[in-house]
Formats: C-alpha cells, structure tokens, sequence
C-alpha cells in the first residue's frame, strides 16, 4: 500500500510560465530593457544639464568681458572730454574742439553707424594732451564689423594693433550733441551659439567749467 501511495518521481519539473521569474532566478529580459531605458534616459538628462550650465557659463564670462569693454568706451570719451576742456586755452574753445572732434568728416560718430577709436597713438608718457591722439574712424556698418577688437594674450589688453581676435567689436555712437551736452552710447558686439549678443551702455558729458 505505501508503496503504492508513494509520487512517482517523472523526471520532469515544471516549466514557469513566460514573464514569471522562478523562486531564486536572475532578471528577464523585459526588466533588464526597462533597467537599461532608465539608467540610459538618465545619463542623457545629466549630461544635457552639464552642457546647458557650461554654455550658461561661457554665456555669463563673455557678457562681462563685453560689458568692461563698453564701459572702456565710455571712459575714453570722458577722458578726452576732460583732457579738451581742462588743458585747452579755456573751456569753451576745449569743448568746441572735442565736438570736432567726434562729428569730423573721418570720425562721423553722430552716423547712422557710429565709429570707433583707436588708442595706438596715445602716449600717457606726453605731458601735454595725450587724449588728443586718440583716433576716431567711421563704422561700415551698423556692428562695426570692419573693426574687430584684438586680444593680446601677454599685455591682457583689447585693441586694434596686436593680438588674436577676440570675437568682440565696439561701437561709440553720438546720440545728440549741443553747445554743452553731449549724450552717446558704448556698444559691444559678439557673436555666441546661433545668435548675435550685444551690450548697450549709455552716458552724457558736459561742458562743466566756466
């Protein structure tokens, strides 16, 4: 009898149905594709995150740069606002020289494109009025592009004598000019990923000794 109770022993075992992990078995193929999905759609979200924050980055240092040189731009032009007035025989024949100045034929700084400077002839050495050597030529065209602004990688300086181009161009702009007023724009051009940047600084300078 108890042999007879006694399960047969097949030689088969049961064969789990499709999707169903047996008890101590590894992955299926459906987790390990969803495993690798989410692992790869994780990576590529970190990485658009990096690429994103280092062009933000470079975005940021570029607009500073760009901002620095249009305050330079600004500084010159007072600078040789105070150099006229304060070192000319009075103040009236200064100013009436640094109006010249800007509004010459060469200059045409009230133009539609405005100009640029060049301080390759200044020599702050000269005791005399070196601000006056400050050269004043003609944009051709509305970003100055025919005046690109080097970098001299040893003095650390922007100009237009020596250097690599430093992507960057500047623009001064005389908005309106009167016996004691004169109101002008530095402006800085680049261009950065698909599109063309710029920074706008604005001032005024008077003719302020009696």
């Amino acid at each position: 009898m108890r042999k007879f109770l006694k399960q047969k022993n097949t030689g088969f075992t049961r064969t789990p149905k499709f999707g169903v992990t047996p008890k101590g078995g590894g992955f299926t193929l459906v987790e390990t594709l969803v495993a690798i999905s989410i692992f790869t759609m994780s990576i590529l979200g970190l990485i658009t995150v990096l690429a994103s924050g280092i062009a933000d980055t470079n975005y940021a240092k570029r607009k500073i740069i760009a901002t620095y040189l249009a305050q330079e731009g600004i500084e010159y032009v007072r600078n040789m606002r105070d150099t006229y007035v304060l070192y000319s025989a009075n103040p009236t024949t200064g100013w009436t020289a640094f109006n010249n100045k800007l509004l010459s034929v060469s200059a045409n700084c009230q133009g539609a494109n405005g100009c640029y400077f060049d301080d390759r002839n200044v020599s702050f050495s000269d005791t005399t009025l070196p601000m006056t050597d400050l050269l004043f030529t003609a944009c051709t065209s509305s970003t100055c592009a025919n005046a690109p602004l080097l970098y001299n990688s040893t003095t650390g300086k922007y100009g237009y004598v020596s250097g690599s181009s430093s992507g960057f161009t500047r623009k001064i702009f005389f908005i309106y000019s009167s016996a004691n007023e004169a109101r002008f724009s530095s402006t800085v051009y680049w261009t950065q990923g698909s599109g063309s940047r710029s920074v706008v600084l604005s001032g005024s300078v008077y003719n302020w000794v009696e």
